[in-house]
């Protein structure tokens, strides 16, 4: 489905319904679309841009009478050069009425300015990174911070693990340090210690985690708290825990829910059983939104396809778009739209959301969850705990880049 095109992408058309027409009475609504259709994260934008079309699908009456038009851009590696040429032609040539997407965090960090002076909602479809929406208006995050599940975890690990010790290994860029920043600062909180923090390559090529994991295993933690993108990063750190005996040496292996996504979950084998995460949603979530939404999207793309948390983030961001199209009657001005999201709630196949109208970050619960094998043979997502309404702790406490 990915393969190598042109920085520009046609317009695509998607009606509530999935059609390509809609009665010539209905609003477009234009949304530009900023997601790595080729390179490493080709497969992350598929997620997001997938999770969308479903909720248009799936709330059809929700949606009408406006007509959403997607009109794509390639935001290639995830070092924010080529986002920022891509929302920049989005907004002075295409005219579009919102942005969305945004899989890393330097392609928001680095789009922020143009964002800003564009004066129209972007919505935060991934990108993790804490003090984004701090650098502009008009960003609103349906996706999640790395504050809310590296605190979480910093707790847990704590308090339900018992865990004295720990290790830090982490992907060299911003969502990276965050990841490490705020499981240091709860898990030292409460009475842990990290006695290191190794960074652990970057993020546009899987590196060998090999020496990095050997170093932390020499160290005899407890744990072993890992943030690495989700993709193929996530599935070379499991197999390297595994084939290092870091099990065996009796260091568990912790970190976000990137580090088991679903759509790799599987492909990780034996070498992931054990593994604790934090995370806001995984696609075995036992609730009547959830079921309905995998449901739909087996249906939609094929029987052995799976969403994940990324697929949420555009679910959940398609969403916010369509309340600020209603609640702004179609007309989208950029700070009539993200008002009319502060404060929004919604049933998400994650549980309840809202967007906190102080810092314009989803408030969501966390999943304290083990990957058991189930009885079909197959790996699950299994909740071991959960904590309600978190928000990003980062501005909570004042953190760093975080603090206005």
């Amino acid at each position: 489905m990915f393969k190598p095109m042109l920085t520009a992408f046609a317009a695509v058309a998607v009606t509530a319904g999935g059609a390509m027409t809609q009665a010539a009475s209905a609003q477009d609504i234009k949304i530009g679309l900023v997601l790595p259709y080729t390179g490493i994260g080709a497969e992350l934008a598929q997620q997001i841009e997938r999770g969308m079309e479903l909720y248009l699908k799936l709330n059809a009456d929700a949606v009408k009478p406006y007509k959403i038009t997607f009109i794509k851009r390639d935001s290639k590696a995830p070092n924010g050069a080529e986002a920022k040429i891509a929302v920049q032609e989005l907004l002075t040539q295409e005219k579009v009425d919102a942005l969305a997407g945004f899989v890393y965090s330097p392609d928001a960090i680095g789009s922020a300015p143009l964002i800003a002076a564009g004066n129209k909602l972007a919505v935060i479809e991934n990108a993790g990174t804490a003090f984004i929406t701090n650098l502009a208006p008009e960003f609103v995050r349906t996706s999640f911070t790395m504050w809310q599940s590296g605190y979480a975890m910093g707790e847990a690990a704590v308090k339900n693990l018992h865990a004295k010790t720990a290790v830090v290994a982490y992907t060299d860029y911003p969502p990276g340090k965050d990841s490490y920043q705020a499981f240091k600062t709860a898990f030292e909180a409460n009475g842990g210690k990290v006695l290191d923090a190794i960074p652990a390559g970057g993020p546009g090529q899987v590196p060998d985690f090999t020496p990095f994991f050997q170093r932390a295993k020499d160290e005899k933690p407890d744990v072993l708290y890992v943030f690495v993108p989700a993709g193929d990063h996530a599935t070379a750190a499991a197999k390297t825990y595994a084939a290092l005996g870091m099990r065996e040496a009796g260091i568990k292996l912790i970190g976000p829910g990137d580090i088991t996504q679903d759509i790799k979950l599987q492909g990780m084998g034996a070498a992931a059983v054990g593994l604790i995460t934090m995370h806001h949603y995984n696609a075995d979530l036992n609730n009547p939104e959830n079921k309905r939404f995998v449901a739909a999207w087996k249906k939609a793309y094929g029987a052995d396809s799976t969403p994940d948390f990324m697929a949420v983030g555009g679910y959940d961001g398609m969403a916010a778009i369509v309340h600020a199209a209603h609640a702004t009657k179609g007309k989208m001005d950029g700070a009539a739209a993200v008002k009319s999201l502060e404060g929004w709630k919604f049933n998400s196949p994650q549980g309840p959301i809202m967007i906190d109208p102080a810092t314009r970050d989803i408030v969501m619960n966390e999943y304290l969850d083990e990957v058991v094998k189930g009885s079909d043979g197959k790996l699950h997502m299994k909740v071991i705990g959960e904590t309600k309404a978190v928000k990003d702790q980062c501005k909570a406490l004042g953190i760093g880049r975080c603090k206005k």
